[in-house]
This record gives C-alpha cells, structure tokens and sequence, in this order.
C-alpha cells in the first residue's frame, strides 16, 4: 500500500484550544488516577507509575505538539495538584518546563504515525528527556549542597548511583511499560479516527526527513534556556524563597474518594470539548 505524502495539516486557532483543553482534561484524569494507582517495593528499591506517559505522547504525536504538551503540563497542574490541594509553588515550575520539552520534542520526531520505529524512538527521546533534567537537576541541587543526599539503605551513599538507579526504575516503568508499549499500539490505531472527533483532519506522512535535521540550533538554545529557568526556579524553592504555594487538607478532609470529583470535572471537559467541535464541524457543513 502507498502511503501518501504531504505537508502537516495546519490547525486553526480554534483547532489548537481544542487540542489543549483535551491534552489538560485527558492528562490531569489520568494524573488522578496514579494517586491510588499502589506502589511496590523490593528491598530499598521502589517501583511506581509517575505518570502514564502514552497520554500526552499519543496527543503530541497525532496533534499540534506545542499545544498538547502544554496542554498536558497544565492539566498535571490543574488537576493533580490545585485541586487535589498539593501545588508546590514556584518548585513546581521545574516539572512543568522539563515534561513540555520532552513532550515537544516526542511530537516533532515523529513524520509518520503509522511508522513504529518512529513512535518508540520519540517516546524514549521525549520521557528521557524528561528524567536526565530531572536527575541532572537533583544531582545539581545536592553537589551545590542545597539538599542534603537522603541515602538508601543497603546503596552506596552516592547521588550518582541513586539518581542513575532512579532514572533507570522511570525510563522502565513509566518510560517503557507506560510510554513506549502503549505509544506504539495505539497511535497507528487511533490515527484517522480520534482526529475527526475535533473536526480535524489526520496528519499524513511527511516526506523522508532524517530525525537529526529536527533538531535545530534554535531547538536547542530554547530547551537549555528553559532548562536553565527551570533548574533556577527548583533551586529558588529548595532555599525556600518559594511563593504561590496551595496546599489545603482536601484529602485529610474528605479522603481520597475526593480524587474522583476532579475525574468527573475531566470527563465532563472531554465530552464538552468533543461536542461543541462536533457541532462546529456540523455547522460548517451546513455552511458549504
């Protein structure tokens, strides 16, 4: 079968909120749902979903992946940690910068959704992304001696051994078993069929472009600037000049069940946003 070959679609400003109101919706459930998601042990070693990566990645890949990874970020804000009353201030910025790189740097890998090679090379690159930022910055913060090294029993006392141990366990579980697995399952299924729900249409293959060419001087001067800013605003927090911190006792008060109100508010954003481009679709056919 012969693929086509063309240009992305270019969305309209409309087309992109859409995009982003879906990504904060889809991603802030799907961050709810990882707080009663257990956590398991093996000796010092902890094992944990930080996020169900495949989420943002489908969006960003099949999307407009500015939007979406922004999208996506301020939904981890909004839903997991404003409403469920756990948003750290200005120390949260770190997070927030260092997950739209990856995200945006995932969807711009991939030129083909239907090319699985793609789809597991932008994952790893776009959740890797994400966690050497972290690590570099966590090393950073305990060399400089703003935190103190918290060891683990039975491990070396070496940051460097616990955050290469850390980077591991994330780039397995959520990198590989939440990122990579379900990324390239599903993205060629749900290409051509998840588009048309916001009156948009399917992205098609781009001409051969190698992955190298994507990485430009001006992509890399932006992600280590922001980087930069990120790095600054987690050490600003750890000296705790911190500012815009939210943390009342929601969960203490009513219990994790709490966590479900914010997956209503989610579900109801989704149906909302597909509905209202669904009936704009409908109008604009009407129009022709």
């Amino acid at each position: 079968m012969r693929m086509n070959k063309g240009k992305d679609i270019t969305l309209t400003q409309s087309q992109k909120t859409m995009v982003f109101i879906l990504a904060m919706a889809l991603f802030g459930m799907a961050d709810l749902i990882t707080e009663i998601v257990p956590e398991f042990a093996v000796g010092p070693i902890e094992f944990s979903v930080s996020y169900f990566a495949f989420i943002p990645l489908i969006l960003c890949i099949l999307f407009d992946p500015l939007y979406a990874a922004l999208g996506a970020c301020f939904g981890e804000i909004i839903f997991a940690d404003l409403l469920m009353g756990d948003f750290g201030g200005l120390g949260e910025l770190e997070g927030f910068i260092q997950l739209v790189i990856g995200l945006y740097v995932a969807g711009l890998l991939v030129k083909d959704p239907q090319n699985k090679k793609q789809l597991v090379i932008a994952s790893f690159v776009g959740i890797g992304i994400d966690q050497m930022l972290s690590s570099i910055v966590d090393i950073s913060k305990v060399w400089i001696g703003i935190e103190k090294l918290e060891a683990i029993p039975g491990l070396p006392e070496s940051i460097l051994v616990l955050e290469g141990l850390s980077f591991i366990n994330e780039m397995v579980i959520t990198g590989f078993l939440f990122g990579v697995l379900p990324t390239m399952y599903l993205v060629p299924r749900l290409h051509g069929k998840i588009e048309p729900l916001l009156g948009i249409k399917p992205r098609e293959q781009m001409k051969s472009t190698p992955m190298t060419s994507l990485i430009t001087s001006r992509l890399i001067i932006s992600t280590v600037v922001f980087a930069f800013i990120a790095t600054i605003a987690e050490f600003i927090s750890e000296m705790d000049i911190n500012f815009a911190v939210w943390e009342p006792d929601f969960l203490d008060k009513y219990g994790t069940g709490f966590i479900w109100v914010g997956v209503i508010i989610a579900i109801v954003l989704i149906i909302s946003i597909i509905t209202y481009a669904r009936n704009n679709k409908k109008n604009d056919d009407i129009a022709m």
